[in-house]
């Protein structure tokens, strides 16, 4: 049975998506409910979070007491800011000093780059404790904290230290997301389109339908959306937890992406870089002679629609070459892009000519 078949709704309305019967992402009003589930007696709870959530931090606090937990809570920097290895050894420090034992939880809340953190300081602490993730983003909800994928960076790359750490539960209440700036939400949006071009069209005819709407954390149309994104991924990681297989098809759009963001120094948002990786990809898959040309226009069309960018104007070629070198999915000297050969169909590509990759570099450079 897949994600998709166990996905439930309820008189709470809360959608229930299984990952390969190890743990559910709960999405819908009152998500929140279901945390008291991973508590018990006595258990110390560490809520690991961002800043401006206070709020819903004192809510989780209030909820771990009634469960009967002892709460405590550490604040880290918002964004990638949070993923610094200073940042990793103070809320291990926070861990040591509340004596946290194999027996308790990690509780990470905010955008993707606070659940990346959280999970890995679970992965990592007495080689792994329990992790229960509250994504508050929408590129929280439909990437960072849901597949067990946890890691912090270094000056040398993005996600470089990690570890495969998967939550006991993911809760998600879309509420939480109200409160967004347009730019960061339009930002999550990316990876609930590679999805749509990866593995379930229905998302970019959704999108295609009606942008507006898929901007709009009120309207329907956008939990239904992150629903279909997060079934996307599950999927995925049911069949493979730690990316030896069919798991790096979720990587499309990520090689260039990544480049970007290193040699801009994260100044740019994740899913606008992820926006112009795609381009990038499907460029070069296009040149490679794998994927028709109006699949392309697709990208820029859909992308545009919503306001992501589809053209980088940044660093030269060079530095986004010896940046891609270093990627994770790199083999040695081989260069390893995840391309389509038509909306829901992907392969590998590897080793691409370098004439091929510089003209894919100057189509995303040159283009509107």
């Amino acid at each position: 049975m897949t994600a998709a078949d166990e996905r439930s709704g309820g008189a709470s309305g809360i959608r229930t998506i299984s990952v390969g019967g190890r743990y559910a992402v709960h999405i819908g009003p009152d998500a929140l409910a279901r945390l008291g589930e991973h508590v018990g007696g006595g258990r110390r709870v560490m809520v690991i979070h961002q800043p401006g959530r206070a709020a819903l931090v004192d809510e989780v606090v209030e909820r771990v007491r009634a469960a009967g937990g002892a709460p405590f809570t550490h604040e880290v920097p918002d964004a990638e800011a949070a993923k610094d290895v200073s940042v990793l050894a103070g809320a291990w420090g926070a861990l040591g000093q509340a004596g946290f034992t194999r027996d308790d939880l990690v509780v990470g809340v905010g955008g993707g780059a606070a659940t990346d953190l959280a999970g890995f300081v679970a992965a990592s602490w007495l080689r792994g404790v329990d992790v229960v993730q509250l994504p508050t983003s929408l590129l929280g909800v439909v990437d960072a904290a849901v597949g067990g994928k946890t890691g912090i960076n270094t000056a040398e790359g993005k996600n470089l230290v990690g570890a495969f750490h998967e939550p006991r539960a993911v809760l998600c209440d879309p509420a939480w997301m109200a409160s967004m700036s347009r730019p960061d939400l339009v930002s999550g949006l990316a990876e609930v389109i590679k999805c749509g071009f990866i593995a379930d069209p229905v998302i970019l005819d959704l999108i295609e339908a009606d942008p507006a709407a898929a901007c709009d954390p009120a309207a329907p149309v956008l939990g239904e959306l992150i629903a279909r994104a997060v079934e996307v991924k599950a999927d995925v990681v049911e069949n493979d937890l730690t990316e030896a297989g069919i798991r790096e098809i979720l990587n499309y759009g990520h090689t260039f992406a990544h480049a970007i963001e290193q040699v801009e120094d994260y100044r740019w948002r994740h899913g606008d870089a992820v926006a112009v990786g795609m381009v990038f990809a499907a460029e070069l898959a296009v040149r490679s002679g794998v994927l028709d040309p109006a699949v392309l226009e697709r990208h820029r069309s859909v992308l545009g629609s919503v306001g992501l960018p589809t053209s980088y104007a940044g660093s030269d070629w060079e530095a986004l070459r010896s940046a891609m070198a270093r990627d994770k999915k790199a083999r040695g000297t081989t260069l390893r892009f995840i391309v389509l050969s038509g909306v829901g169909s992907t392969q590998r590509l590897d080793g691409p000519d370098e004439r091929l990759l510089t003209e894919a570099f100057a189509a995303v450079t040159t283009a509107g």
